[in-house]
Parts: structure tokens; sequence; C-alpha cells
């Protein structure tokens, strides 16, 4: 009961401060009424929302836009109260600090000035998330990468891959946009194109009305396809049949598209007679909540050390993960040990590493020039964006081509990634 409670009372709290600063405003009984009117509205549309998807075993898309209008209405309010609760801090500092005077005299009402300054500050995170619902979701950009390997054969040189992650095609709701974003990915004409998986966001019949526009991926050596954590049917099916069934039809779809889906296993590509290896393993993620069915083992059986692999694993936790961390934080719970190795302490060298999962969390802040990168998904996931080196291995994490839960995108936008293979030169 209290973990309901307390939730409860913060966000009452954070009204309350936004219904005082309103009211410093104005005294107009239309707005202030209109605006508890409005307030249980949105928490009544968000509750109803959340139990319809927790009966049905997964989320709709009234679902996610019930979500975002929650979000909308509630994180500006998060910036009055921050400015308001300051000031009252400072009030109640120089009650204290004027004895014998009244209390009326030493903490004086609300200053305007403050609530108007309170409401303007709030109301940049309520247009950035009213853009983000409308259209930073389909503000995609292109992301390109030069990366130098001393080991890539030399007929690989300049070799160019595309990736897209997350489609999440039961979040789509503008074929329009979709279209233009397919392509885009077209448009980069790289050699091959790789999926790090997430196609659907519980079922596999969300991805039929978008079959045909995504049949229209083109690259020369082929697309290659994994499948990610929402890809099983865990999140809708109970039952291990309609779990299996699922399954089926998503390698179907797959195959529709035109994918090639590596299910622990390998493809080859060969130019010049040498080889270049695409690995690609089922959906393996440090937490317990995510199914561990990928097997680096079984991807790289047949593979030759000294040659070049890149490895499709949708979590980027499969990098690096630490298996005494992880069996600490979740008390040795049995789900999640594992003899399955990361990446980096994998005895074969995989050089290059993609993954997805992560969404950037659809949040934060990004500007390039100033070297700021930040969103909340850094506190689960310590490398959720771009690029990453250790050990001389490498990992890039996709920010994702769709949506999920939130139907929206703030700050960080749904990402085509392009990577350039270069051999690096030798220094005599």
């Amino acid at each position: 009961m209290l973990r309901f409670l307390i939730p409860i009372v913060l966000v009452l709290i954070l009204e309350l401060y936004t219904f005082f600063s309103i009211r410093a405003l104005t005294n107009n009984k239309f707005i202030l009424i209109g605006f508890w009117i409005f307030t249980v509205v949105v928490y009544a549309v968000f509750f109803y929302q959340m139990n319809l998807a927790q009966r049905e075993g997964r989320f709709s898309l009234s679902t996610g836009y019930a979500i975002a209008l929650a979000l909308t209405a509630l994180v500006p309010k998060l910036f009055i109260f921050a400015i308001l609760f300051t000031e009252d801090l400072y009030r109640l500092f120089a009650y204290f600090q004027h004895n014998g005077m009244t209390v009326g005299e030493a903490i004086p009402s609300r200053r305007k000035f403050i609530s108007q300054l309170a409401l303007g500050i709030a109301a940049i995170p309520f247009a950035g998330f009213l853009y983000g619902i409308f259209q930073g979701r389909y503000n995609y950009r292109v992301i390109k990468h030069t990366m130098f390997f001393d080991d890539l054969p030399e007929a690989f040189d300049g070799y160019k891959l595309t990736q897209i992650s997350d489609i999440h095609s039961g979040s789509f709701d503008n074929k329009e946009k979709i279209e233009y974003a397919v392509d885009l990915i077209n448009e980069q004409k790289s050699d091959v194109i790789l999926f790090t998986g997430d196609i659907v966001n519980a079922i596999a019949e969300e991805m039929d009305p978008w079959i045909d526009t995504f049949k229209r991926l083109e690259a020369k050596d082929g697309l290659f396809s994994i499948l990610g954590n929402h890809d099983y049917g865990y999140y809708a099916y109970r039952d291990q049949k309609d779990i299996d069934e699922n399954h089926q039809k998503i390698e179907k779809v797959h195959e529709a598209i035109g994918f090639d889906l590596l299910l622990n296993d390998k493809r080859t590509l060969e130019r010049n007679g040498e080889k270049l290896h695409i690995l690609g393993v089922e959906n393996w993620g440090a937490s317990r909540h995510f199914p561990k069915r990928g097997s680096l083992r079984e991807a790289s059986k047949d593979v030759v050390d000294g040659e070049f692999n890149i490895l499709l694993s949708h979590d980027p936790s499969h990098f690096d993960y630490k298996e005494m961390e992880i069996r600490k934080k979740e008390k040795e719970d049995p789900a999640v040990i594992t003899d399955e190795p990361n990446v980096i302490n994998f005895e074969k060298k995989i050089q290059l590493t993609l993954a997805g999962h992560t969404h950037g969390m659809q949040f934060g802040i990004e500007i390039p020039f100033l070297n700021l990168k930040w969103s909340p998904a850094k506190y689960r996931y310590p490398r959720w964006a771009g690029l990453y080196e250790e050990a001389g291995k490498y990992l890039h994490v996709n920010r994702g081509f769709g949506v999920l839960a939130f139907p929206g995108r703030v700050g960080i936008w749904p990402e085509i990634t392009v990577i350039e293979l270069k051999k690096r030169e030798k220094i005599a």
C-alpha cells in the first residue's frame, strides 16, 4: 500500500504547487476549476488505459497517448515545483530570521513574478513534449561513422553498412512518415542493412500493415536481422503454445520483408577470396526481465581466429555485463545465472558489435559541438547511445527507429546509422 501512497502524495504536491502558481496570477474561477477538471481527466484516462493494457497484456496506441498526455501534463510541473519550493524555503528562512514580526510580515504572499517565472520555464518542457509527440518521433537522423581497423580485410576497405533498430511497428500511426524513413535508408546506398531487433511491440500481427513498406529496403549484399526482447511474445501471451505460434509468425514477417533472420547463427560475405562474418544472436539481456536465448559460442562455432566479425546483439549489456554484479543485484535469482560470456571476454575476437534496445529512453539532451550527451537511460545502461570502445572491441548502440510506450521523442531522435569500415594504414 505504501508504494502506491507515496507516488500519490508526491503527485498531489506537484498539482497543488501548480494550482497555487496559477492562483497567484488570476482569481478567475473558471480557470481555477478548469485546472482541476483537466487534472482529474488526465489521471482518469491514464489509469483507465494502464488498467486496460494490463488486462490485454500489451500496449496499444491509445495507451501510448494516455502516457504521453500524463507526462506532458506532469513533467513541466516538476519545474514549477522546483522554483516555488525554493521560494518557500527562502520565505521560511526569512520568517525565522525576523524575530518579533508576524507571519504575514515575514512571509509575504507569493510574489506574482515568481509564479510567472515558474510557469514560463515550465512552458519549455511542455512545448518540447508536444513537439516530441507530433514531430520528434519522426525526426529521423542519419548518423555517420567512419571506423578504422588494423585487421579489416583489404577487400572490405570502404565497406558501408546501415544499422536500424527497434522498429516497434505497433506504435506506428503515419504511413507517409514511415515511407519517408525507408526511402532515407535506401538513399544511403549501403552494401548491407543490419536490423538489431524489436520489430514489434508484442505480437507479430502489428507488422502486417507495414510489410509492403519495409519490403522496399534494399542493399547489394542483403538485409540481416535478429530478434529483440519484444519479438518473443512474452509481453502479450502467457501460454507457451501462443508464444511459440507468435515466434513462428515473427520469423515469417522477417522473411516477407526480405530480412535474413539470424538465430544464433552467422552469414559470411566474401570479396576477392576474403571474408567478413555477420554473427547474429537471439536476445540476451543482463536483466532477469528479458529473455536469455543468445549464444555467442553457437553463432561463432565455425569462425576461425583472425577473421573479421560483426555481431548483432539487441541488448548492449551483452557487450560487457559482469556476472557477479548481476547476481548481487538480483539476489542470485537463478533466472539471471548464466554461462554466456560477454563480448569483451569472449575467446574469439568480435571487432564490432551492433545493439539497440535502450531508445536513449526517447528523452534527453544531445549537443555534439559541446560534447554534451545525457539521458536517464545512462543510469540503467552505461553504454546507451553511440560508439564505445574497450579492449580493442567496439560497440555501437543505435537510438532506435520507432517508439515504445511514450509515443514521442524529446531530444533523442530516431536514428539511421551508417558505418563505413576502413583499413588502418600501417606506418612504415
